[in-house]
């Protein structure tokens, strides 16, 4: 099936991931959106506003064959995919310090969807993705992911699960440029979200403010002025953080 531009967003249920489907969607991209929950009124309204344009799947990046599921259904109705936005993520236990009993069962999880629920991904539409003219992979990661600014005690879990993100992203990036692909790692700043179990009410900015802010750093490297130079962990202002 043929198409302007294709887009895939992960986690697009609520917070930064449905802001990006709708700021995607105002771009004119088409936008597969990766639907964790059974359910979401969100994404229903969107489907209703704009029909084929957006298309929920359901997609636990945690888990193999969801992944391959909502791969097939891609793979069936288009022939490239212009960008992929590994956002999925979760944030686990923010608390524990080495001195305490860590729970490993749940950073193993932690990392199954932020490290390797990315790397699913990316593996599985690797194909589509250099087919398409823009062959671009946006990774959401963080600044608790830099390893040279790190200054805390705990979130194990989501630091090291971020920084393993941050160097999956420099081994696409060594395969795929040569080819025309390129990779944006952004720290998409301190976003009201629900990754601690309620809205984060204390952070800086909506996920609308941090998307649009995403997508138009991305604009801006878009076409033959995407910087040629070592891949860098990039905040949503544009501003680099150490690896």
């Amino acid at each position: 099936m043929k198409n302007n531009r294709w887009a895939l967003v992960t986690g697009a249920d609520r917070g930064l991931g449905l802001a990006l489907v709708k700021g995607l969607l105002a771009r004119g991209y088409d936008v597969w959106a990766g639907q964790y929950a059974e359910e979401c009124q969100a994404l229903q309204e969107l489907e209703a506003a704009y029909g084929k344009r957006v298309r929920p799947i359901h997609l636990d990046i945690s888990d193999a064959k969801s992944v391959a599921e909502a791969l097939c259904t891609v793979a069936a109705e288009t022939e490239q995919l212009d960008l992929l936005i590994n956002n999925g993520a979760i944030l686990g236990d923010i608390s524990t310090t080495i001195q305490d009993e860590l729970d490993f069962e749940d950073i193993e999880q932690v990392f199954r969807v932020n490290t390797l629920g990315a790397l699913r991904m990316t593996n599985g539409l690797i194909e589509l993705i250099l087919k398409s003219t823009d062959k671009i992979i946006v990774n959401i990661s963080s600044e608790a992911g830099s390893v040279g600014a790190s200054k805390r005690t705990a979130w194990y879990a989501y630091c090291m699960s971020k920084s393993a993100l941050n160097m999956q992203s420099q081994l696409v990036h060594n395969q795929i440029s040569p080819l025309g692909g390129k990779v944006l790692v952004v720290h998409p700043g301190h976003v009201q979200s629900y990754m601690k179990g309620e809205l984060d009410e204390t952070a800086k900015l909506s996920p609308e403010q941090s998307a649009q802010h995403i997508l138009g750093l991305l604009e801006q490297r878009l076409g033959p002025d995407w910087p040629d130079q070592a891949l860098a962990l990039t905040d949503y202002q544009g501003r680099q953080w150490p690896w």
